[in-house]
């Protein structure tokens, strides 16, 4: 694997300072919060001597595109197991998959809710006895290892930490990474009550849009006017929502202009053709209003 090295962007919004730590730009394949969830994943894998690496994902899922690079990188095999039996012949993340090595097997909706019952994975290691098994966006204490050196010396000057948040495993493994001087500040982007069991971590729950993978005129046009007027790339599902609110707090006063602000940006760009896809989007889409 890569080492990692930090980007970061800054820029003010009124009156505030923000920081972008840009994980999307560690990799060109291995996106963002992702090359971390890998990292101590796929060294358990060889250290176990695993020859094969099974894992599960949505049909446009940012984490089977990464695997699979990634374990074509490590020399391992690997099959991603898809939810949903269509799979269009444009998908570029399943398309990009197999030309990577990855073996893809899809599954019916029922089947993939069974993805983390230990029958289903009994079942799985019997018929695979060589493979190491990630869960769906490598949610296991692995990830969550990794996600744990996402902040580093040069983070260290930040007193709020934003990220996104889906099954925790960035904002856990970030969680247990602060100073004692800094705050974690996680956007759930699923439409359930998220809670944190971490000091100095907190999940809010009001910026989901409608849940995961929708979105609303609002977001999809706070997301256009953000990138056009700071030039950095956001993804629908995480990223959008998640600048979104740190925007929506500074509005309403909940951030002070003394506060040392950094976002964490998590990756997942190369999802968006297929979102825009899904949703019949137009990316060149008239800006309705200013931000800023």
């Amino acid at each position: 694997m890569l080492e990692y090295s930090s980007i970061i962007n800054t820029f003010n919004f009124k009156g505030c300072n923000i920081s972008i730590l840009r994980l999307d730009l560690i990799h060109p394949e291995i996106s963002g919060n992702k090359w971390f969830k890998l990292k101590y994943n796929l060294e358990q894998a060889k250290a176990e001597n695993k020859s094969c690496i099974i894992t599960f994902g949505g049909a446009y899922s940012n984490h089977i595109a990464a695997t699979a690079f990634a374990c074509k990188e490590f020399g391992i095999k690997c099959i991603g197991i898809i939810r949903g039996e269509q799979i269009t012949e444009d998908n570029e993340t399943i398309f990009a998959a197999k030309k990577n090595g990855m073996e893809i097997i899809t599954v019916s909706r029922e089947e993939y809710k069974l993805k983390r019952t230990e029958e289903y994975l009994k079942a799985l290691a019997l018929k695979y006895p060589d493979s190491y098994i990630v869960p769906e966006g490598g949610d296991n204490e692995f990830g969550e290892k990794g996600c744990e050196e996402i902040l580093n010396q040069e983070t260290n000057i930040y007193t709020k930490i934003f990220c996104a948040s889906g099954t925790q495993t960035t904002f856990n493994g970030i969680a247990n990474s602060l100073q004692n001087s800094q705050e974690l500040i996680g956007i759930n982007v699923l439409k359930f009550e998220a809670k944190s069991n971490k000091k100095n971590a907190v999940i809010l729950n009001k910026y989901h849009f409608g849940g995961y993978a929708k979105h609303t005129k609002e977001l999809l046009n706070f997301k256009q006017l953000f990138e056009e007027k700071y030039a950095i790339p956001l993804d629908y599902i995480y990223t959008s929502k998640l600048c979104y609110a740190v925007f929506d707090m500074i509005d309403k006063k909940a951030i002070s202009e003394n506060d040392k602000i950094l976002i964490i940006h998590s990756g997942g760009l190369q999802g968006n053709s297929g979102y825009e896809k899904r949703y019949n989007l137009n990316p060149n889409r008239q800006v309705i209003e200013q931000v800023g």
